[in-house]
This record gives structure tokens, sequence and C-alpha cells, in this order.
């Protein structure tokens, strides 16, 4: 049943645009549709905050071959809004597996479709732009669909990270721990957290929006402002937050959505890309060390060059090789540092691990000069 007798399926751009494949997972979904072109990571990117309200289409050719297992979650449930990709892959092989990804899926009701040409698909979107769009199995219904997709509103200037991050404060690794780091999650990843844990961390995690007066309470050595999804502009809380941590003197470390709201916080404005990056094999240049690295990206918005470049405080540290988008950054009167990276991800697979130890030497060493 599951091989045959697919039902008819349409994936409608906002531009007008349709292509044509088959439901694996019946339904209609509608997002701002992007692609990765990671050839492993699919559960990855399937649960990872920052992809929230976002239709994925994968450029790998085959999706599910290798199962899902508990440990590459990072997150505790899906949230892509749809699925597109070429073959998508009933069966897996995979001996660490624990479940089909189909079934993984389909607890979340995910609309799925599969036997689009993802090439020419992925092609359109690079030279159109991220868009929105609208995946279905009603294809009798195009004008309605067209209708809805309409109101959906631009990614530009939404703000998402309400809708992901935690509700209460919580609790990761050992209370014993010689260092406390507060983390803000804006859409945090689970894997972020254990490589903080394992370089001899406590960290309490907090709402998005919490003020910087209740994270003082928890008296941490040092502050993290995490990724997610959406517009950075709209978080009007956490930049504020994030200000005041810089106005403190306190360690301070940002990956992707924090990369950016650590420059709004210095007023370094921001701006939607024309397809965002998304993979693992995006490569930057470390400006500090003249050493390239391999790493995993997942953002589609960026901090202005030369705003960054003007602002007398802020130093460039990477730049992305493809495009010379700011990659990363330090500040030059405070200790803090960003990327607009994911170094927990490793494709490199060590290549951006180092920054996790530079922010735990940041913060040992701010801690002495404090004592």
């Amino acid at each position: 049943m599951k091989y045959t007798h697919k039902k008819n399926a349409v994936v409608l751009l906002q531009d007008g645009t349709i292509f044509h494949g088959k439901a694996v997972q019946e339904g209609t979904a509608f997002g701002e549709i992007c692609f990765n072109t990671g050839t492993t990571g699919y559960q990855e990117i399937f649960t990872d905050p920052s992809y929230f309200g976002q239709i994925m289409v994968t450029t790998n050719a085959h999706i599910g071959n290798y199962g899902v297992a508990e440990d590459d979650l990072e997150s505790d449930d899906v949230k892509i809004a749809g699925l597109v990709c070429k073959n998508f892959s009933y069966d897996f092989s995979r001996p660490a597996a624990q479940s089909d990804l189909l079934s993984f899926l389909q607890k979340k009701g995910l609309t799925i479709i599969s036997d689009v040409d993802t090439r020419a698909l992925v092609r359109y979107i690079r030279e159109n732009g991220a868009q929105n769009a609208v995946i279905s199995t009603d294809v009798d219904n195009i004008t309605a669909l067209k209708e809805q997709l309409n109101v959906v509103p631009s990614m530009k200037g939404l703000e998402l990270a309400s809708k992901v991050s935690c509700k209460e404060p919580y609790f990761v690794g050992n209370e014993n721990a010689p260092l406390k780091i507060a983390a803000l999650d804006l859409g945090i990843k689970q894997n972020i957290l254990r490589n903080l844990a394992s370089r001899g961390t406590y960290i309490k995690v907090f709402p998005y929006n919490t003020p910087f007066e209740k994270l003082q309470e928890f008296e941490p050595n040092g502050y993290f402002v995490s990724n997610g999804p959406g517009d950075p502009e709209p978080l009007v809380e956490t930049i504020a937050t994030v200000k005041s941590i810089i106005n403190a003197g306190k360690p301070l470390f940002g990956i992707c959505l924090g990369h950016q709201i650590i420059a709004l916080a210095n007023d370094i404005p921001t701006f939607k890309m024309h397809n965002g990056h998304r993979g693992i094999n995006h490569p930057v240049s470390n400006l500090v060390t003249g050493k390239g690295e391999i790493t995993s990206q997942n953002h589609g918005f960026a901090i202005d060059k030369e705003a960054t470049e003007a602002n007398d405080n802020v130093e460039i540290t990477h730049i992305h090789l493809n495009d010379q988008t700011v990659a990363g950054m330090k500040l030059k009167n405070a200790p803090c540092f960003s990327v607009q990276y994911h170094p927990e991800a490793g494709p490199g697979p060590n290549d951006a691990s180092y920054l996790f130890d530079q922010f735990i030497d940041l913060i040992i060493s701010n801690t002495k000069k404090t004592a």
C-alpha cells in the first residue's frame, strides 16, 4: 500500500510556479520553502527548532534510508512545516535506528511529498529566492490554495522564537559542575547543550524573553544566546537583555540567531538573505587563525557587513567564503563573541568545536579577573 497508488500532490510557490509530486503523507502545509544540501542528518534537520515554519526541500536523492534514532533528536518534536523530497525510503538498514522515518513523522501528522524534481525546484529557489509556498494533496483546488497562500505572512518581520522557546526554565548538566551558564532559549538545539555540559558546566535554560535581572539570580559565570527561527528584529526583549549582559561585562557567546541578536544589540542591522545558507558543507575562513573550516549552517538572515566593519567596537573573525557574508565576530570592549554557523553539528567533524572551548576559556579568565 505504501508503495503504490500514492495520491498526486503539488508544490505551489508564492509566485504561482507549480511542481508536481506524489503524497507520502497526505495533507496541506504552508510556510517558507527552503532547501538543505546535507547528504546526511535529516533527523537533526527535521527536529531543529530553527526550521520552525519552513517547508524543507532535501537535495539528497534518498531520505529515510537509515531510519531515526533517539540520540539524533535536536528537540522534543518535529519542527519543519512540511517535507519535499525526491525518493522517500520506507525501509531502513541502520542497526542503531529505533524506527523508520515515516512512523516518526506520522506522529506529527507532517505533510510529506516525494517524487518531486528536487533538482529543478532547488535551482528555482536559488535563482528566485526563498518564498512562501504550500504543499498539498488537494490538487483539484489550486485556486483556493493560492488564496490561502496569499495571506501567509512573510518570514521578514516574523517573530517565531516564542513558538519554540521553553515556557519555564530547566536545568542541564551536573549541578556540581564548576561553572554555571545561563542560556537564552530562542530555539536551542540539544547538541549545543550537550557540548556545554560536557565541558564542566551546569546550564539553566531560560525562555527567550527573560530579562537580565532574572538571569542574574542564577549567578552564572557566563551567558549563552541560542539559535532559533524567524526574523531577529522583532525580538526587542531579547535584544534588550543581551545589551544588559554586554554592558555588565559578562562573558557571552551567541550562535546563529543569537549572533544576529548580539549584532542588533550593537546597532548592527540584519537583512533577509536571497535564499539563505542551509547545509553541512559551508566553507568559512577564520580570519584570526587563517584556517578554513567546513561548517553546518542554517539561517535565512545575516548581519550587515558594512555596518559591522564600521563599528569600532566589533571585529569580524569569520567570513563565509561563498558570498563573503559575516560568519563570526567578537566585541573589542566586552568578553563577547558569536558565529553564524553551528559548531555543535560537527560536519568537519571537529573544525569548529574549539568555539565551545573558547567560550569556557573566556568564562574562566573573566572569573579570575573579577574574583
